[in-house]
């Protein structure tokens, strides 16, 4: 059990697990899943770490048939400007590791920003906790456990 599913059943979210085989050469990790599963790739978000110019973490998600727009990260946490945190970073932050990063559980509590999408979105699927482990669950049960601002940050 994952500490994104032990988050899970404390808060008692409804949620549904979705297994696949995770391919070692895969780098796009949130389209692996989206195909791996025959899901929507605008209802599989992936989770992703920026480092703020005032050295804040945050946490984004965007659907992972899209990018993540920095500048409008950066705008909506209030700040100057948003780069892509360190692998390393990421993962000592998150407790997770890269391709497995759950917006749920994680070891720090970060400021998370959703994109606006999620909203058309139930459910919506985000990593598990590791490679080859997705979580259904409602869009409202994840902006309201991750305590997410949304924001359009998709593009």
């Amino acid at each position: 059990m994952t500490p994104a599913i032990k988050a899970l059943e404390r808060a008692k979210i409804a949620y549904q697990l979705l297994e696949y085989p995770h391919d070692p050469r895969a780098t796009a990790y949130g389209l692996e899943a989206a195909e791996a599963l025959d899901l929507s790739p605008a209802s599989v978000f992936k989770t992703l770490l920026a480092r703020l110019d005032d050295d804040r973490l945050v946490v984004a998600m965007v659907p992972v048939n899209t990018q993540l727009d920095l500048k409008a990260l950066a705008r909506a946490a209030g700040a100057r400007k948003a780069s892509m945190a360190d692998p390393g970073d990421a993962e000592r932050a998150t407790g997770f590791v890269v391709g497995g990063i759950s917006p749920l559980g994680q070891k720090k509590r970060l400021a998370t920003f959703i994109d606006t999408s999620v909203e058309g979105c139930d459910p919506v699927y985000v990593s598990g906790g590791r490679r080859g482990l997705e979580i259904a669950l409602a869009s409202a049960d994840l902006i309201a456990l991750t305590s997410a601002r949304l924001a359009p940050l998709a593009r």
